[in-house]
């Protein structure tokens, strides 16, 4: 949620945020006006609880038909404190409800627009060419014997898979890398739960524009993630820190894909089920900036590691997700679609998820404060896509880039 004390002292700026989202504007004073009528509230209940209490006080010294009197306006006041209550809980039920319903502060430098109006902040590598026409990575991956859509699809439909073989290899060894690479760089690593409750849910920020992405377990009003970004920021909900936290999660992720029906059916780019290795950080607010440059710059050392060209993008404001406040996205480089694909994303939350969540940490006045908290990619199933079809050869084998070498224990993928 935003902070209530910013929003009273510049609702401009909330405006202006909605307005670069294209979100409604009119939220805004809506929200201020629920908030002044909770206020208004809490403040009437609290007097009248004060008189009810001063009143006791004065029963308690009466004696006969005085006594009897107060009593009778005891009952009064009575009623009216507890009408005073109903109302606050009333208004604070409407406050929070339309809290919930406003998004992130998107960052000022942030560029307008929706999902095509990204600012492409720079280029890393050149595409290759190919003295071969070369094939796409469901051909590769069939050949190799790393990748089953067929059998995917008749054990749970379409768009599920399975990887076999080099290709199981393959996502184990990529995976490893990116742990190997945040536990050097200081993070935590953690194996999170990939059912969580809907509190967590919505703490993150994932139940509302995007609750269609989500499947749910009505039986046991439990979620499936689509990322461990969720667990991870339920990690510490209702707890405060004693300083800044670095976790690398490693979970199954599952997306319902929801209005994505007639894109990318063919191979692993856009499934129901994958892998991830995702970062997460709780920072103080005034480092979240400076984390958010340190999390893309990890992403980048994990892509210089599959020698794979991309780039970087800086995502428009209409096209950040409901939490973050800023998002970059590195894309591939995709030679079948000639095209640049998203392989890592990393989003500034700011305050948002920790206020819902109720996760703070101690400044060092002593004092409890809302925490900030991050989220990068690291490594995930998609991946494979580019690893495969930037580094095959005209024999349908693919070399496998040297960093990851190590962890594979090949240096060349064969065809079966």
């Amino acid at each position: 949620m935003i902070d209530l004390k910013a929003l009273r002292e510049n609702p401009e700026a909330v405006r202006a945020s909605q307005r670069a989202r294209g979100e409604d504007e009119s939220l805004v004073d809506a929200l201020l006006s629920a908030d002044e009528r909770r206020r208004s509230a809490v403040s009437r209940a609290d007097t009248l609880r004060g008189e009810q209490k001063a009143f006791g006080k004065q029963v308690g010294k009466a004696r006969g038909e005085e006594r009897e009197a107060l009593l009778a306006k005891g009952k009064e006041l009575a009623a009216e404190v507890k009408a005073a209550e109903a109302d606050q809980a009333a208004a604070e039920a409407e406050l929070t409800e339309l809290h919930r319903s406003v998004p992130n502060l998107v960052h000022p430098d942030a560029p307008e627009g929706g999902e095509d109006d990204y600012v492409v902040v720079k280029h890393v590598g050149k595409p290759r060419e190919f003295d071969f026409e070369p094939l796409d990575h469901l051909d590769l991956g069939t050949r190799l014997g790393a990748i089953d859509m067929e059998r995917g699809a008749k054990v749970s439909g379409s768009r599920f898979y399975f990887l076999t073989g080099i290709g199981a290899q393959l996502e184990l060894a990529l995976l490893n890398m990116a742990v190997a690479q945040a536990t050097a760089a200081g993070f935590q690593l953690m194996i999170t739960p990939t059912l969580v409750r809907p509190e967590v849910m919505a703490g993150t920020g994932f139940l509302g524009a995007h609750s269609s992405e989500i499947y749910r377990l009505e039986a046991d009003d439990l979620y499936l993630v689509g990322t461990s970004e969720v667990p991870l920021a339920g990690y510490h909900a209702d707890e405060i820190l004693d300083g800044p936290r670095r976790y690398a999660g490693w979970s199954s992720c599952y997306r319902r894909e929801a209005g994505s029906y007639g894109k990318d059916t063919r191979g692993i780019i856009r499934v129901h089920q994958f892998n991830k290795v995702e970062m997460f950080s709780y920072v103080p607010p005034e480092e979240a900036e400076a984390e958010h440059a340190r999390l893309l710059a990890w992403e980048e050392e994990m892509l210089a590691k599959v020698e794979v060209p991309y780039r970087v993008i800086d995502t428009a404001a209409g096209d950040l997700g409901t939490s973050a406040s800023r998002k970059f996205d590195c894309e591939a480089w995709v030679p079948s679609q000639q095209a640049y694909r998203e392989l890592t994303s990393t989003s500034n939350c700011t305050t948002f998820q920790a206020r819902r969540l109720n996760v703070r940490y101690r400044d060092e006045n002593g004092k409890s404060q809302i925490t900030a908290t991050l989220n990068g990619t690291l490594a995930t199933t998609r991946w494979i896509v580019a690893i495969l079809e930037n580094h095959q050869q005209a024999d349908g084998s693919v070399v496998v880039p040297q960093a990851l070498r190590p962890f594979l224990g090949k240096d060349v993928l064969l065809p079966a």
